[in-house]
């Protein structure tokens, strides 16, 4: 039987979602907790990969198991589960479904702070410079990204992705430094690895000057490197949507 879970998680304290070797990892957590509930070995598989320190509100995942999950399964499996990781739902799907292939949609936000909060860390990028951004800026940088297809530029070195091409669905900021909080929206089909982190960069840089929209739209033209590239941190980063037609 195969099933799809919902869940969430603050990656603060792991090595990204991927297994790793002698790291801890969101996936061989829940493997752990799965297997030793089930009685069973279970190998789980995500809808996609999030970095170092990178967190998920909406995150999905599947994986088969020899017989029905008991009564009280979602209590027992958050229990057992640390209080970093919850799931909030299972749902029976067909054998083929895949929670990575099957995603039609998926979308991440980047949370960013103006003033310092000693609560938020780890959950939220603190922009410390004197200097701030110019919003504005930085909704025309990432209202620009919108008239491409193809995403060299904000793909960290030795990906193995076999195309550099994402249905860009949205890109935009909300929120300003002097109301103390920006929160950047992106969606797309897929990404590239270390994709989103590197746009907020750029529309940073943007937005402070450093660089300027006709650097953006040469590389963008070229598929070559930005101009004093910048991938910032993973704290502020979520993975925030995943939509499926099952």
């Amino acid at each position: 039987m195969r099933y799809f879970a919902e869940l969430a998680y603050n990656g603060s304290n792991y090595y990204g979602w991927q297994k790793q070797p002698e790291q801890v990892s969101v996936q061989s957590t829940i493997e752990h907790a799965l297997s030793t509930i089930l009685s069973e070995k279970i190998d789980v598989t995500g809808c996609g990969r999030t970095d170092t320190g990178v967190h998920a509100s909406q995150y999905f995942l599947h994986f088969d198991t020899s017989k029905a999950l008991p009564d009280g399964f979602l209590r027992r499996i958050n229990k057992f589960l640390p209080k970093d990781i919850a799931i909030f739902r299972f749902i029976e799907v067909k054998e083929d479904a895949h929670a990575r292939f099957d995603a039609k949609d998926r979308a991440y936000e980047y949370h960013i702070d103006f003033i310092k909060n000693p609560f938020g860390q780890h959950l939220r990028f603190f922009y410390p410079y004197r200097e701030w951004p110019d919003p504005s800026l930085m909704n025309q940088a990432a209202a620009l990204l919108m008239e491409y297809e193809e995403f060299t530029p904000f793909c960290k070195t030795h990906s193995d992705a076999k195309t550099m091409f994402c249905d860009l669905r949205e890109a935009r900021w909300e929120g300003t430094p002097a109301e103390g909080k920006m929160v950047f929206h992106i969606a797309a089909d897929r990404f590239l690895r270390g994709m989103v982190r590197l746009i907020v960069g750029m529309c940073l840089n943007v937005g402070i000057g450093k660089i300027s929209l006709e650097d953006v739209r040469k590389a963008m033209d070229e598929q070559s490197l930005v101009p004093k590239s910048w991938s910032i941190g993973p704290e502020g980063l979520y993975l925030s949507r995943v939509e499926y037609d099952l």
